[in-house]
């Protein structure tokens, strides 16, 4: 049997597995030079990066060298490389159309009385009596009395402009604006109007209207384009729709000068589509009777 003393060992011996470690062995020179190194490193890095670095970057970006070291901690936001850009600019929702109970109200009793009075002091020069328009002005037969209150409430919150329509539209009360809208969807329906017309264009652009281009992330037109395909209330009609105005609303999407799509789903549609597409397509939808 081993005696006790065989298990502590001598000076310079090693400790039994499991033994704790003797204070003489941490106090050996090696570990406190290591513990030393270790901390030298770490103070001269945070010198460097902390300091030295956002003091160089400080003079280029028209810092001072405590708001680059700020903002190289985290204290502040920014780079310490680059003057944090200030904006002025003031954010515009594409639309502030809001399908109140009033509106929707009005929207549904088609309130036409009040609706044709406006649209004959106002809207008939260009849109003619019953909204059978031709050329670059879009034509409102056959228009869901929501399209059309849409836009006419996006021309009067600024999101959409125009040089004649935003000033009608900002002209008009908000029950106004419905009126009219249930007025133009409501006399519509004796004539040929927008929504019935024979189509005809070559295979690709058919196909593109009515399935789409899933590789190029393109949805068919006509899934939402129609009444009663599914889509938000407030998507025109364009079946029928002059070809005219139809190529320059997709171009302007396609540009960015018209935003008034909510989620972006036009300007999206629109810039992948090529500029032969959008004419051909808009041939196409303006069809024939």
């Amino acid at each position: 049997m081993a005696r006790q003393t065989d298990l502590v060992p001598d000076d310079g011996g090693v400790s039994p597995a499991g033994a704790p470690a003797e204070q003489r062995a941490l106090d050996r020179p090696w570990r406190l030079w290591a513990s030393i190194i270790v901390a030298g490193a770490l103070l001269v890095g945070a010198l460097i990066g902390f300091v030295l670095i956002p003091a160089g970057q400080a003079g280029n970006a028209n810092l001072s060298l405590y708001e680059a070291v700020c903002r190289a901690l985290g204290i502040r936001s920014g780079s310490p490389a680059q003057v944090q850009p200030v904006s002025s600019a003031v954010s515009v929702p594409v639309s502030e159309v809001s399908w109140d109970p009033a509106v929707m109200r009005i929207l549904a009793e088609g309130n036409s009385r009040r609706g044709a009075a406006i649209a004959a002091q106002t809207c008939a020069s260009c849109h003619g009596d019953k909204g059978l328009s031709q050329s670059d002005v879009p034509a409102l037969a056959g228009q869901s009395p929501y399209a059309i209150y849409k836009q006419l409430a996006d021309y009067r919150s600024g999101a959409r402009a125009h040089p004649q329509m935003t000033g009608v539209a900002k002209a008009l009360s908000v029950p106004d604006l419905a009126a009219v809208s249930a007025y133009f969807a409501a006399a519509s329906k004796e004539y040929a109007a927008i929504g019935a017309r024979d189509l005809v264009s070559e295979v690709e652009i058919e196909r593109l209207a009515r399935e789409g281009n899933s590789r190029r992330r393109i949805p068919a037109c006509l899934s939402c384009h129609l009444n009663g395909v599914g889509g938000p209330i407030e998507t025109p009609v364009i079946i029928g729709q002059n070809d005219d105005y139809l190529l320059a609303q997709m171009n302007a999407y396609a540009s960015g000068q018209r935003r008034n799509d909510v989620y972006g789903r036009m300007r999206d549609i629109s810039a992948k589509l090529t500029p032969a597409e959008r004419a051909a397509l808009a041939r196409y939808f303006q069809g024939t009777l």
